[in-house]
């Protein structure tokens, strides 16, 4: 994480503001950049490894099926939608407004934008569900390819309807999460995933008897839709704790209203392209076969575990800071930022991505073969979960990167780099589907973030005057020889447990954790031989964090 010089000086709570309880007087205390990533990488990584708990369920119920592959598709239209206009969006933009308005005690102006664009969000996103519900057996069918029939694609189109609601929902609640990082809380924002994947599984079980055959996939639906519903309301307390509540003031003239839409502008069509990536693999994978999408879809949700834990933790905690920095002018203090953000990010990453690159088949066996998760699926997630692993650690810089130009308020740099990403992606995809199947796909998804990598570091060094490359790129090469060691010791490790120990599921949990373990080990005295800094900065921070916890 980031240097202890970086971090923000905590935010107090705006004058008024009264302790609910002892729970929530927890819940609202700020930290610094270093403590909050940890805290928040920690509730990330429940909450991901609550997804694949719910993956897992999800995949014994359907396994590969065209069932579950089109509720993939049916899913990923609302979630781009949200991506473009909704959550990550509204958030990336406001923040760096409401921020400074925070920081300058403009707090009447900043409740009021906050108020406008909470009914702003309410009138717009509203229209478009409503919109696209009624138009979604025309739209949904579409996006499918000549491996879906007619039965599958009523199923898309019904399933979509469910869940497009969701958009409003994580628009809105985009709006809480970026009030509540202005005031450098990111506690409630880290756990509501938690509650979220919590209460889909309890409505998928409980609600799963009473559809049949392929319509079982609608209790998934309904879960997706009661789990926002859920999340979005779990914001409210938290407001009320720094007594921030919504107004009825409404101004849409508000110039503050023009420079966050203009912000928001080229971030809803960077972070959409961005995203497009998802949309893109369900398209070319329903080409391919009627469970590509689904087994494509398996392999990310693994594949974002590393990635929701280390590298979306890193930036969401940053980006507060980065957005002050930025409106300070401190372009030395925000290339000082970027940087150990990229370090700490390809610290992590790249070791994720080696452990996944050697042991692809034997996490995906573990994961999901059970009930009608078959081998035959395990072979088509390990095939899209081994070319996912090389984007990993490119996702995870770019998506630094991205919010550095957007505390910049400069996002259209990333968004023209995000369109080239989009079209290598295609490009790849096209050229590669037919003859490699579900690995061409991925290629192209991997050939597009490398792209924008290259770009937008091209990119940074200008606007920046530099970000420390050299710096970067020694701990990139001692952490690329330390994971190199790494995949070495975890293979060797699983390959003769898994020969000697045979496939039952303990025999596997055994040979894999044991892979792991060892890898682990080898990565740090291969970091700590090495010298990497960042390394040792992490344990001082995690150890500051525990005395202070247990004095």
């Amino acid at each position: 994480m980031p240097t202890q010089n970086l971090s923000p000086q905590p935010t107090a709570p705006e004058p008024g503001h009264k302790a609910q309880g002892p729970l929530l007087s927890w819940l609202v205390k700020t930290r610094g950049v270093g403590a909050n990533t940890v805290i928040f990488s920690i509730a990330t990584g429940a909450s991901r490894l609550l997804g694949l708990a719910r993956d897992i369920l999800a995949s014994s119920y359907f396994g590969t099926s065209g069932a579950f592959s089109a509720f993939t598709i049916a899913f990923s239209v609302p979630n781009l939608l949200r991506q473009l206009v909704a959550d990550q969006a509204i958030t990336s933009a406001f923040v760096p407004v409401f921020t400074q308005l925070i920081d300058e005690k403009r707090r009447a102006e900043a409740v009021r934008l906050a108020s406008t664009f909470f009914f702003l969000i309410v009138a717009v996103l509203g229209s478009i569900t409503a919109l696209f519900i009624l138009l979604a057996p025309v739209i949904m069918p579409l996006l499918t390819g000549s491996a879906f029939d007619g039965a599958l694609d009523d199923l898309v189109s019904g399933l979509s309807q469910v869940l497009f609601p969701i958009v409003v929902l994580l628009g809105l609640n985009g709006l809480c999460v970026g009030i509540l990082n202005a005031y450098d809380h990111f506690t409630i924002p880290a756990i509501t995933p938690v509650v979220w994947n919590l209460v889909i599984i309890a409505v998928l079980v409980l609600t799963r008897p009473l559809f049949s055959g392929d319509d079982e996939m609608y209790a998934y639906a309904i879960g997706v839709l009661a789990g926002t519903i859920v999340q979005f309301a779990m914001a409210f307390p938290v407001l009320r704790a720094y007594n921030f509540h919504f107004e009825f003031k409404i101004n849409l003239r508000d110039p503050l209203i023009g420079r966050v839409l203009r912000l928001m502008l080229p971030v809803t069509i960077s972070l959409g392209l961005i995203n497009f990536g998802l949309v893109i693999n369900a398209i070319f994978g329903s080409l391919v076969s009627d469970q590509a999408p689904s087994a494509i879809d398996r392999a990310f949700r693994i594949y974002m575990l590393p990635q929701g834990m280390f590298s979306v933790a890193i930036t969401t905690v940053l980006f507060p800071t980065l957005a002050r920095l930025a409106g300070r002018s401190d372009i030395d203090g925000l290339r000082r930022a970027t940087a150990g953000g990229l370090r700490q990010i390809s610290l992590l990453l790249i070791p994720s991505a080696a452990f996944t690159l050697v042991l692809a088949e034997p996490i995906t066996r573990l994961v999901f073969q059970r009930g009608a998760f078959g081998p035959e699926s395990t072979v088509l997630v390990t095939s899209a979960l081994f070319w996912f692993s090389f984007s990993l650690p490119l996702n995870g810089l770019n998506l630094l990167l991205t919010r550095t130009f957007f505390s910049l308020e400069r996002p259209w740099l990333p968004t023209a780099l995000a369109g080239a990403n989009v079209i290598a992606n295609v490009v790849v995809a096209l050229a590669l589907y037919e003859p490699f199947g579900i690995a061409g796909i991925v290629i192209g998804t991997t050939v597009g973030n490398l792209v924008m990598l290259v770009g937008q570091i091209i990119v940074a060094r200008r606007t920046l005057g530099g970000i420390e490359g050299r710096q970067v790129s020694i701990v990139v090469v001692k952490v690329l020889i330390a994971s190199a060691a790494l995949a070495g010791a975890a293979y060797g490790v699983w390959y003769l447990l898994d020969g000697a120990l045979g496939t039952s599921l303990i025999a596997q949990m055994i040979s894999v954790g044991s892979a792991v373990v060892a890898g682990v080990g080898i990565y740090a005295v291969a970091i700590h031989i090495l010298r990497v800094e960042e390394a040792h900065q992490i344990r001082e921070m995690v150890a500051r964090k525990f005395s202070r916890g247990t004095a």
